[in-house]
């Protein structure tokens, strides 16, 4: 009998990144985030640090430039480098992918937020859910608190999962490690303060444009999984009144999609901020909270579903 070939040499080389992502996300959901020695705890240090150092003086912009550049190309150039065409290389990429997502995370902070609402603690609530928005949530009632929750699973559907996956297929582990750092500096970066107007400027216009893409596939995944013709319209008529260009086709197709009216007044920084609506029909409650995860969970299973066909086609 002829010996058997090796695994790298068994699979089509099409179905290497598929089978990696499916692995990654398998990880991801069983595993979770590591609980100690993230490497994006780390980053978060020297972000702190980078940020002391660079952001002063009248050129800030190009100051913020040059801090994400320093902070995201040496480690895309080791992922790039690192790419290589065997198992120890496959195994590679799904853990880079893999410390890219956090879908599991952000389902163990909504179902946190899910469980006090059901349990009557209205105080855990808006503690849980303050972990996870950056409006201020202290006098949120029980569907504010719910509104909240739904809309950051909708929007960071996309931060979490889907934009990640996108780039990964792209480009493999470097592309999740590009778009996890870059997504990482525009969350610490990325606000219209003063401290950051000008400096973060840099960071939030390279997240808009890496999450362009992604972020509308993430709302058509959205609308197919609910009422279809109703996302897509609020997506069209809501999404380019929304601040941000990004989440707005996702949380208005996911709000139309649910059945949901979202949007509306919210604290941010002390201040009533007056936000679009998205969606059309009820305000959310608790229970739209598992709703909005399996939309997640669904639009997670056909991004993998076509990308493994997409990778067995091409065999």
């Amino acid at each position: 009998m002829p010996a058997s070939l090796p695994l790298e040499l068994s699979i089509p080389p099409t179905l290497w990144l598929p089978l990696a992502a499916i692995a990654a996300v398998v990880l991801d959901h069983r595993l979770g985030e590591p609980k100690r020695w993230h490497p994006l705890v780390g980053f978060g240090a020297l972000t702190n640090a980078l940020e002391r150092a660079f952001n002063r003086g009248s050129w800030r912009r190009a100051s913020g430039l040059l801090a994400w550049i320093l902070l995201v190309a040496p480690w895309a150039a080791l992922a790039f480098y690192c790419k290589r065409y065997d198992f120890l290389g496959w195994s590679i990429e799904v853990f880079l992918l893999y410390l890219a997502l956090g879908g599991r995370s952000l389902t163990e902070h909504a179902e946190r937020v899910s469980s006090d609402l059901t349990a009557g603690d209205l105080p855990a609530a808006r503690r849980h859910v303050g972990w996870i928005v950056s409006r201020d949530t202290s006098a949120l009632d029980e569907a504010g608190v719910a509104k909240a929750c739904v809309e950051t699973t909708l929007e960071n559907g996309n931060d979490a999962i889907f934009g990640a996956l996108f780039w990964f297929a792209l480009f493999g582990g470097a592309g999740a490690v590009i778009f996890r750092l870059s997504n990482t500096l525009d969350a610490m970066w990325g606000y219209k303060t003063e401290r950051f107007l000008h400096f973060g400027w840099a960071s939030a216009r390279i997240d808009d444009v890496l999450n362009y893409v992604p972020a509308r596939l993430t709302a058509l995944s959205y609308a197919l999984f609910g009422r279809t013709s109703r996302a897509l319209a609020c997506w069209r008529k809501q999404a380019p009144l929304w601040d941000s260009p990004n989440a707005g086709p996702v949380m208005a197709a996911g709000a139309g999609s649910l059945g949901l009216t979202l949007g509306g007044v919210a604290i941010y920084h002390g201040q009533a901020e007056e936000r679009p609506v998205l969606g059309e029909g009820r305000p959310a409650r608790r229970d739209d909270i598992p709703r909005a995860l399996t939309l997640l969970r669904r639009s997670s299973v056909l991004w993998l579903l076509l990308y493994f066909c997409g990778g067995l086609a091409g065999a």
